[in-house]
């Protein structure tokens, strides 16, 4: 008799189809089924998640920022007001009979972290670490009259930070997160940034402004920023005035160089060159047999791309001929067989931005794809990667290579 009061057949029970000698009245078991089938997911659903993991990854870095950065902030605020009497409960001290409820359960967590070994860095061996993003939101606004000399909006704070909590909830439960409230958490999160501050003291930051994404974790790419099928797609993400406006010095080296003399006008071009920027153009030689080939090759008239690229060199005289040091506006020409065109700018700097685009045998310039670089080297997140020397540092080096052997334009 089985536990349960029912006599089991003896021995097996047969295949279906197949007579048994079960007793009247005996339970017959089901047979397993089979593992794997309805657990087997289809590209669709591999897309999906992937789709998923994308965006709450994306959201994540942007809650991690903003969190670390509020903590930061509520730390240098309230903790000289209550570290000197209180000394190392200061949280608590801080969160006052309101916040008792979730401080002591910071408190209990931070134990538990110190006895498992979760706590990796002895710096966050601290309430505050423990602090969730409303709990630090509460502080700060329990404390508003020691944070208004920093901050000019509350309800601005206060309405970012509502904005982050439907992100923050998903994210923290591992659901699926839309575009619409992706978008939205982004858009909040650099607002918090920019009012808490982000740090982007460097004087290109308008110009390219660092992505949060590419910031942590942009090292498995080298130092591309970005990548465009073509250079009407560039443009329409980073104009010329952007890129080229207020540099401090500007390397360019092409066939015509025409995201330069074509998209930002002479006026500009000696107003940066007044203001102290360095300028040196690197044009292939218009009556070169190089031209010719790349006539050719783009199935051009004779002296089509020729004429073009004298049309720019005058320009670029015109420019330079009415400026008070033409020195620091230098226009040289070579012979080679062009590979790339490159403008690199603030290139001696640790907030260089560089466009790059390949020559393709059938495709234009405007038609071929644009590499954005982002010099000045990067803090690797994995170790034994070597993070000086990147693509930007790569067409840099060729620049100064080709300016060597090419010959100035009087």
């Amino acid at each position: 008799m089985s536990s349960g009061g029912f006599e089991l057949p003896p021995g097996d029970a047969g295949h279906e189809g197949e007579p048994t000698d079960a007793p009247p009245g005996a339970v017959s078991l089901a047979q397993p089924m089979e593992i794997g089938v309805a657990l087997d997911w289809g590209a669709d659903a591999w897309n999906e998640v992937r789709t998923r993991a994308q965006r709450a990854g994306r959201a994540y870095i942007w809650l991690n920022l903003v969190e670390q950065r509020l903590r930061a902030v509520v730390s240098a605020v309230i903790r000289p007001i209550y570290e000197p009497v209180h000394g190392d409960e200061w949280v608590v001290a801080a969160a006052g009979p309101a916040g008792q409820e979730w401080v002591q359960r910071a408190v209990a967590v931070r134990e538990v972290s110190r006895r498992k070994g979760y706590l990796l860095d002895p710096a966050d061996d601290n309430v505050l670490s423990f602090l969730t993003l409303p709990q630090l939101r509460e502080l700060m606004v329990q404390h508003w009259p020691c944070f208004e000399p920093y901050f000019d909006d509350r309800r601005e704070v206060e309405l970012a930070l509502d904005e982050l909590e439907v992100a923050r909830n998903v994210v923290s439960r591992n659901r699926a997160l839309n575009e619409a409230v992706l978008a939205q958490a982004e858009r909040a999160s650099a607002r918090l940034l920019e009012i808490l501050g982000n740090g982007a003291s460097v004087p290109s930051a308008d110009r390219l402004p660092v992505d949060a994404v590419e910031e942590l974790v942009g090292d498995r790419y080298a130092d591309v920023v970005s990548v465009h099928p073509d250079r009407v797609r560039l443009q329409r993400q980073i104009p010329a005035e952007d890129l080229f406006g207020g540099a401090r010095r500007l390397d360019a080296i092409g066939i015509g160089l025409n995201l330069l003399t074509q998209n930002f006008s002479g006026r500009r071009l000696i107003r940066l060159a007044e203001s102290g920027c360095r300028v040196r153009l690197l044009f292939i030689n218009p009556a070169s047999s190089a031209v010719k080939r790349r006539e050719r090759e783009l199935g051009l008239k004779k002296g089509e791309l020729s004429r073009s690229v004298e049309m720019n060199i005058l320009h670029m005289r015109r420019v330079r001929s009415k400026l008070r040091d033409p020195d620091a506006f230098q226009i040289q020409v070579f012979d080679e067989t062009p590979r790339f065109t490159a403008y690199l700018v603030d290139g001696d700097g640790p907030d260089a931005v560089g466009v790059v685009q390949p020559y393709l045998r059938r495709a234009r310039g405007m038609e071929a794809p644009v590499f954005v670089l982002r010099g000045g080297g990067r803090a690797v997140v994995r170790a034994g990667q070597d993070s000086e020397h990147g693509l930007f540092e790569t067409y840099r080096e060729e620049f100064e290579s080709v300016w060597t052997d090419s010959r100035p334009v009087s």
